[in-house]
């Protein structure tokens, strides 16, 4: 069989459920991978015994267990110290890439890395639902004014929209394919994806850090996988404290990481409101999310030191990023 230059890498916790299906889209495709990494944080469903039993047999594999539960960035950090390949594929443990998955993202960052091409994502589709028409889950991601990264076409019905190859702002953890040497280029105090994250936008942190250093990332529409996402805006009010908290507190650390303070001035009109009625929701409707403003006041000092490590880490102008808060996607 012929294997491919990429590392597959998953972290799980509680993911036993979806383990044989993405397996199973594993073992289809072609070429087929170098090598497979699967760490699990802490689980309790038997998510690591799980793995190691429906391994697939034709991909080099390993299965790391973690003591604690270090997070998606965490556990990503810990699977991409393992694999070698100079490709990685991140991918969800509720995901399952298409047999022609990989060849179209390698088509995308085979080329010379003076063309800083970091990382490429593709066209993620939710699972079909009986008697629904089909959805879109993320066509790369986009940046708002008020500071939210969204998932390009998230919940649209698929019509077949954005059906061109593009240059976008990043792409999802789900399912995305990265570079190896652009990973380690970014990279802060040895951290990949930031540590401080744990489960949430930790692949977009990623995205500002990239386009800081001048790489770029490309959505490839030809690149087709299903993803059950289960952790959406809609459904807060259902998600574990735990969640919200993270989700809170790291809409504050993108800011204070990658906000310029033009973009402060430019941006305040959108992102003033809904600084406040974060904080009126908080304060009448979800008081279990405060410890997200505590976290930050007692952590503001190394917030700051850590602000300025990212900042003397940029090569790119502030126009690489800020071109992204007026464009969804430019022609590949």
């Amino acid at each position: 069989m012929t294997h491919c230059p990429v590392a597959v890498l998953i972290v799980t916790h509680d993911s036993a459920h979806d383990l044989p299906t993405v397996f199973e889209a594993l073992a289809a495709l072609e070429p087929s991978p170098a090598e497979l990494v699967v760490v699990d944080c802490a689980s309790r469903d038997g998510s690591a015994a799980v793995a190691r039993a429906f391994l697939p047999a034709t991909i080099p594999s390993r299965v790391e267990p973690l003591a604690e539960n270090h997070g998606f960035a965490g556990g990503m950090n810990r699977a991409i110290g393992l694999s070698r390949a100079p490709f990685v594929l991140t991918l969800n443990a509720d995901a399952a890439p298409r047999a022609d998955f990989l060849a179209p993202l390698l088509e995308r960052l085979e080329t010379p890395a003076g063309d800083r091409v970091a990382a490429a994502t593709g066209r993620l589709v939710r699972p079909p639902t009986a008697g629904e028409a089909p959805r879109l889950d993320a066509c790369g991601m986009r940046l708002t004014r008020s500071w939210r990264h969204l998932d390009r076409g998230s919940g649209e019905i698929d019509r077949g929209q954005l059906a061109r190859a593009e240059r976008v702002f990043g792409a999802t953890g789900a399912a995305t394919l990265f570079r190896r040497q652009a990973l380690e280029d970014v990279a802060i105090d040895g951290q990949i994806f930031d540590e401080r994250f744990h489960s949430f936008r930790e692949d977009a942190e990623l995205a500002f850090r990239l386009h800081e250093r001048g790489w770029q990332v490309i959505y490839e529409p030809r690149a087709v996988a299903t993803h059950r996402r289960t952790v959406l805006p809609e459904r807060r009010t259902t998600l574990p404290a735990a969640i919200n908290i993270q989700s809170l507190k790291n809409r504050y650390l993108l800011r204070l990481d990658h906000q310029t303070a033009t973009n402060f001035l430019l941006t305040l009109p959108w992102t003033l409101p809904r600084d406040f009625a974060a904080l009126a929701y908080v304060l009448l409707r979800e008081r279990s999310s405060l410890p997200a403003y505590a976290w930050l006041w007692r952590r503001r000092r190394e917030l700051i030191e850590h602000r300025r490590k990212v900042r003397v880490r940029r090569t790119a102008p502030p126009s690489a990023v800020e071109r992204w808060f007026h464009s969804a996607g430019d022609p590949a």
